[in-house]
This record gives C-alpha cells, structure tokens and sequence, in this order.
C-alpha cells in the first residue's frame, strides 16, 4: 500500500501544520533594597530649648561686634585711595526696598520715588582680572545680615575671611584697579550723590501661569458676534505657509520672576541717618527684596 495523503480539511492535517507558540523565557525578577541613611540633622535638633536661644543670643552679639569692628576700616592696614577719573568704575550697593512713595520739588513739581535702604552691606572679596579672567576687576558686595544656622561650613568661607557676619543677598560688580576697596569695608547710602543716575537690577515679582492678555497684552477676541468661549484666546499662531510655531512666538506662559534691570534712574534725596536711596520711578521686585545698586556706566 502506498503512503495516504491528507487533505488539508482533515483534523489530523490541521493538528500537524498548525503554528504552535514559541515557549518566552521567564523574566528575572530584579530585586532593589534601598537603605536611606540620614547623615543630616538640623541644627537644634538636639539642642533643649535653653540651648538654642542661648546660641541664637551669643550669634547675635557676635554679629554686632563684627559689624562695630568694620565701622573704621581706616584702623587697619588701609589699602592706597587713588584719585577718580572719567572713566573710572566704582562698586555699588546691595539695598532693601522698602516701597514708593511721593516727593515735591522746589518748584512744586511732584515726582513718584523708590525707597532703597542699604542695611548691613559690606564688602567680601576682590577678584582680580587674572581670576576672573575678564577686561576688569571684580568685587563682591553682600547685603543684609543672615542667619548662620542654615548655612554648610562651606558657604561660610568667604564671610569668614572678610570677618562679617553672613548675608542673605551677594552681588558681583565690575570696577576699575583705581577703584578698588578692601574687604571688609562697610558701604553707606552715601557712596552716592543727589543728581547721580544708577541701574537697579532685581527679580520681578512672579505671576505664575498666564495668559497672553495679561503676559503680552494682547487685545483679545470679541465678546459677542458668535464668539463661543474665545474671548480671551490668542487666536491663530502661524499662517498656513509656514505651518510651524516661529521661535519667540508670545504665546501663554510662565509670568515674572525673572531678573530685570531699570537704567537711569536718578537719585533725588540721600537719606544719611537711616540710609536710605530715594530713586526716581518704580525699581523691580515686591516690597522688602534685595536689589543691586550700581552707578550708571554711558
């Protein structure tokens, strides 16, 4: 007898040619132990009550015996006073903003002002055109005392060397080698004069996530003749040539909080009791921040 074929509509055929799954391996299952080891306290964490206000009133007297040590930098080695030129660069200040407010000319003209309170600002170090690479010196300035207790040793170094207490704002300026000042060296509202013009830099205040009638002011849609839920859209974006976004395009995003710089602003009054910088219009940032104060460079 010869050999029986099947027919492809047999069971028998269909059991032999059918496609049986591969066999999938198992997966390994990996296993991670994650152990969090805590090396980091807080300063009064195990400190009684007693403790940390007897820290916190030994810093503070040490603070006023460092600031009083810095009122005469004359009594030490002072470094060679050197006479202004035209071109001459000189430091600025790191101020408060305490707000506007309005003042009167002699000749009754009103004139709406910033209040700039230079507090506790000293000079920290002086970088000098080898180390910093660039065409001019550099100078630190801080301002406005700090707290040392939530500082690492390593943030300390640099107040520690000019022997001032710690600040809360550090700022960096550009000067000339004829306008050079040691660290350590207290700054008052008087570095500047009535008449001057400076440039305040400082981080406006943040808005969040806005629209483009608030960011960009942007006029709008109409609010009737068929406009459904469109009113304060931007509408369209790009032309059908294009078809793509152009880079720049203002379009809803985050708002503020960004450092902006005003020039020219000029100074009116100097108020050398309670140093303070009355400046001509309105100066970046919410009430109470830190701004930088330099002198206006043309």
């Amino acid at each position: 007898m010869g050999r029986q074929t099947l027919l492809p509509s047999s069971r028998r055929w269909q059991n032999q040619h059918q496609r049986r799954p591969t066999p999938r391996r198992p997966r390994r299952q990996l296993g991670f132990v994650v152990r969090h080891v805590n090396s980091t306290t807080w300063w009064h964490e195990h400190l009684s009550e007693e403790n940390v206000q007897f820290l916190k009133k030994i810093t503070a007297e040490e603070y006023k015996a460092q600031t009083a040590s810095k009122l005469c930098p004359l009594k030490d080695e002072p470094w060679p006073l050197n006479e202004w030129k035209p071109d001459s660069i000189r430091v600025g200040v790191v101020a408060v903003k305490l707000g506007m407010m309005p003042i009167w000319t002699k000749s009754g003209k009103k004139h709406a002002v910033t209040l700039l309170k230079v507090q506790d600002c000293h000079v920290l170090r002086y970088i000098s055109k080898e180390e910093s690479g660039g065409k001019t010196s550099k100078l630190l300035v801080g301002g406005k005392n700090a707290s040392p207790f939530f500082k690492s040793e390593s943030a300390m170094k640099i107040f520690k060397e000019a022997g001032v207490p710690q600040k809360q704002k550090v700022a960096t300026f550009n000067v000339t080698d004829d306008a050079i000042i040691k660290p350590g060296t207290p700054l008052y509202a008087a570095h500047f004069r009535p008449g001057q013009f400076v440039d305040v830099t400082a981080k406006t205040i943040g808005k969040g996530f806005q629209g483009v009638m608030k960011r960009w002011g942007f006029k709008g849609q109409p609010a009737s003749h068929g406009q459904t839920k469109t009113h304060r859209r931007p509408g369209a974006i790009s032309t059908n040539k294009a078809a793509k976004v152009y880079r720049g395009k203002k379009m809803p995003g985050k708002m503020g909080n960004i450092y902006r710089t005003s020039f020219g602003l000029k100074v009116w009054r100097i108020n050398t009791k309670h140093d303070i910088i009355y400046v001509n219009g309105s100066v970046p940032g919410h009430t109470n921040c830190l701004v930088k104060v330099c002198l206006l460079v043309s």
